[in-house]
């Protein structure tokens, strides 16, 4: 018998854009025969839009927003464009509390799992796991506590240093601290950590509002950028290190895939790197030995569980090229997620395809809620 998924996308957070790629791969690949796929989409103004036409009325106001330099004070979502869908869109918006459906209406009779296929804040940080909770609708990935850590890299590192992994050294800013006295601010880190170091909002993915500083000059406008996006700012020390990733799939028992590697276009894996130039270099597999291969792996799954993962994450490691030490940076708990994305095409190395990943998803979240 068809399940109906519901993938939910688009959303708030400065990741909109990559999470309607995400959702336009993964609507693709689920199959018919298996699914039938409800599109929810969130527009940036907090506006939901449910049926066939949710994908494109965003998309639409997605081209909209992408406005010259200096034309506007930002992406904006027209009327119109929201609204030439509307034979094919429910709007869910009208309700108590601007923006945010009631939980009855969240999800129409007959839904049986939710995929929220949102990146950033207010989609992958517990918020969007909260209400589906509140639902009782089975969803695909993390809960609402894992969510919430994996998003904060603040709260991350410190799951990650109670469970005993290797950490670079790090401290964290507080915008308001650093408004108040910036001279202060930037004498800690000098205390802390030696140049170069990489300044980022606690709360934010894709490498939005991050830079790399490699004097005070620099410093002073990686911290400005950063505040632009949080009121929390970790900075990093940095290392000369390659960029090894693995991505996990699981609940209680999570397995690995093969490693990967990423050899950035630019100096270090930036937005740009990711997903404007196509300059960078992916190794799948990486070219490591199996011993340090299979060390990653043991030590994502131990950070998988450190912050209560379920479903699926990225987990990504720092290789010092000097030192040969292996550090974890980050997990994340909704990675991209289209066929040519690390995440997949890790488990594509791995002998599970993109479509047979899916499902492996969809079992997994309806596992967890009868758990």
């Amino acid at each position: 018998m068809k399940k109906t998924v519901a993938v939910l996308f688009g959303g708030q957070s400065g990741e909109h854009e990559v999470s309607l790629a995400s959702a336009q791969a993964v609507i693709a690949a689920l199959s018919p025969e298996k699914y039938t796929v409800l599109p929810v989409g969130i527009a940036k103004d907090g506006r939901w839009l449910v049926g066939p036409g949710a994908m494109s009325a965003l998309l639409a106001a997605a081209d909209q927003a992408r406005l010259p330099a200096g034309a506007g004070a930002g992406p904006h979502y027209p009327e119109e464009h929201l609204d030439e869908a509307e034979d094919e869109v429910t709007r869910l918006s009208q309700h108590s509390l601007p923006g945010v459906p009631s939980v009855a209406r969240l999800l129409p009779p007959g839904v049986d799992v939710v995929f929220p296929v949102l990146h950033g804040p207010m989609g992958e940080d517990g918020t969007v796991q909260g209400l589906l909770e509140l639902a009782g609708a089975p969803y695909v990935g993390c809960g609402v506590a894992a969510s919430a850590v994996g998003m904060d890299k603040a709260l991350m590192k410190a799951a990650f240093a109670a469970a005993g992994l290797p950490l670079l050294p790090w401290l964290l800013l507080r915008r308001a601290d650093w408004q108040r006295d910036p001279q202060a601010a930037y004498a800690a880190v000098e205390g802390a950590l030696r140049y170069p170091v990489f300044v980022k909002p606690a709360n934010m993915g894709s490498s939005v509002g991050v830079g790399k500083a490699k004097d005070r000059a620099g410093l002073e406008l990686a911290i400005a950028e950063a505040a632009r996006y949080d009121r929390r700012i970790v900075v990093e020390q940095g290392v000369p290190a390659r960029e090894i990733e693995i991505s996990v799939l699981g609940n209680e028992t999570p397995e690995s895939s093969v490693p990967g590697e990423v050899v950035p276009s630019g100096e270090w894996y930036d937005y740009n790197a990711k997903y404007i130039d196509g300059q960078s270099a992916i190794h799948i597999p990486a070219p490591i030995d199996a011993d340090l291969a299979g060390r990653v792996g043991e030590l994502a799954a131990r950070a998988f569980q450190s912050i209560d993962g379920a479903g699926l994450a990225r987990v990504d490691f720092l290789l010092d090229k000097e030192t040969g030490e292996l550090w974890i940076n980050e997990v994340n708990t909704m990675p991209g997620f289209t066929p040519i994305s690390m995440y997949a095409k890790m488990w594509a190395a791995s002998g599970l395809a993109y479509p047979d990943l899916l499902d492996r998803l969809i079992d997994l979240a309806l596992e967890r809620k009868t758990s």
